[in-house]
């Protein structure tokens, strides 16, 4: 594998494959981290991976992923392509013995991402997912208070992550319209919930869901009619944990909620709330209020430490910069770090075990994840 550099101060070169929201938030986060530099960008159309590259002053466009982790000023790639490219995208990297940065979800299903996080280990990889809200401030101080047990034993842990992002029903019909090609709430939502549930509160021990679509027909744009929507717009899931504290998950793409992400934890001692009515960037405007048991609930203050250095217009930059660094440490103390792509398996896991649960109308137990890897 090509070593990131000789020296912790020297640039690793990254390689962007995803020009949607790799466009948006990972090359201005990566151009922005003091250890990363952008050296190529892909695009399935050549000509667009070019105007991109110009527009942002990356050396090398290519519409070839074998090129692009040939290339010896690539040491890393960050993948942002719709979930059903991912694996055999990620399989190139790290056979290639590059790092990898993936977005969630990380495949299509627990096997291919299991195959994935035993690839990366053979070749000496760093893998990481990028799942941002570890990174947030008010969620960094939220398990902080947790850790300390400020609300107690817990007793109950109710979330609702209700965005408006597929509400528009002219919305044309894609990829994510398909439940084949990782579309859906559950992949786009579910993914990052699971990950900070088993993040803050631990293993799932069992969990039953519901999943339905509210806008069952969209407009194709390729011919202007209408095609069945096969994805899930709305999940309902009821989690019990490892510890045995019951979970309720509520998510959705096609409501207009004045509280779009709000998490409650309920214990014997108090209460911990973290929310954010900021429904368009779903990283600021996160509060942490909190009570002891009798008491009235009050916003308890982020301390400065855990505040983002700098805040960007696009609020996941300021986001994604710290999951890069992390990734960066990782890279450089050739240690693990968590999030690595252990963390996406597990993700994974959950989403597909909560795909059966729905088929099955059952609860369905989550085996040990070191069981499986």
């Amino acid at each position: 594998m090509a070593p990131a550099s000789e020296s912790n101060q020297n640039a690793i070169g990254v390689a962007v494959i995803g020009t949607g929201f790799g466009n948006k938030v990972h090359i201005p986060g990566f151009q922005a981290h003091h250890r990363t530099q952008v050296a190529a960008v892909y695009h399935r159309d050549l000509e667009k991976a070019k105007q991109i590259a110009t527009a942002n002053n990356i050396p090398y466009a290519s519409n070839n992923i074998t090129h692009i982790v040939s290339l010896p000023e690539v040491d890393a790639v960050s993948i942002s392509t719709p979930p059903f490219l991912h694996y055999e995208m990620a399989k190139t990297v790290l056979e290639a013995g590059k790092h990898l940065l993936l977005e969630k979800p990380v495949t299509l299903n627990v096997n291919e991402a299991i195959e994935l996080y035993h690839l990366a280990n053979q070749k000496g990889a760093t893998a990481t997912v990028d799942f941002e809200f570890r990174f947030i401030p008010g969620w960094q101080f939220f398990a902080e208070l947790l850790e300390q047990k400020y609300v107690g034993n817990k007793r109950l842990i109710r979330i609702d992550w209700l965005g408006a992002s597929r509400a528009d029903a002219s919305r044309p019909w894609n990829w994510y319209s398909r439940k084949d090609q990782g579309g859906g709430a559950l992949g786009s939502l579910g993914s990052h919930a699971f990950d900070y549930i088993h993040w803050l509160f631990g293993p799932v021990n069992k969990l039953s869901a519901n999943l339905t679509t509210a806008i069952p027909n969209r407009v194709d744009p390729s011919t202007g009619e209408l095609k069945a929507v096969d994805s899930d717009d709305t999940c309902m899931l009821m989690l019990e944990l490892a510890d045995g504290t019951p979970c309720q998950l509520t998510i959705s793409a096609v409501v207009h909620a004045h509280r779009p992400h709000w998490v409650e934890v309920y214990g014997d001692e108090g209460t911990l709330v973290l929310g954010s009515e900021n429904q368009k960037d779903y990283v600021n405007g996160f509060h942490v209020l909190g009570n002891k048991v009798g008491k009235p609930q009050a916003e308890i203050e982020i301390p400065n430490h855990y505040l983002f250095p700098k805040n960007y217009a696009d609020g996941r930059i300021s986001a994604f910069i710290r999951v890069i660094d992390n990734w960066v440490k990782a890279i450089d103390q050739k240690q693990p770090i968590t999030p690595l792509l252990r963390e996406g398996v597990y993700s994974q896991l959950l989403m597909d075990l909560a795909h059966e649960s729905n088929e099955k109308s059952q609860w369905v137990y989550v085996p040990d994840l070191t069981t499986l890897i």
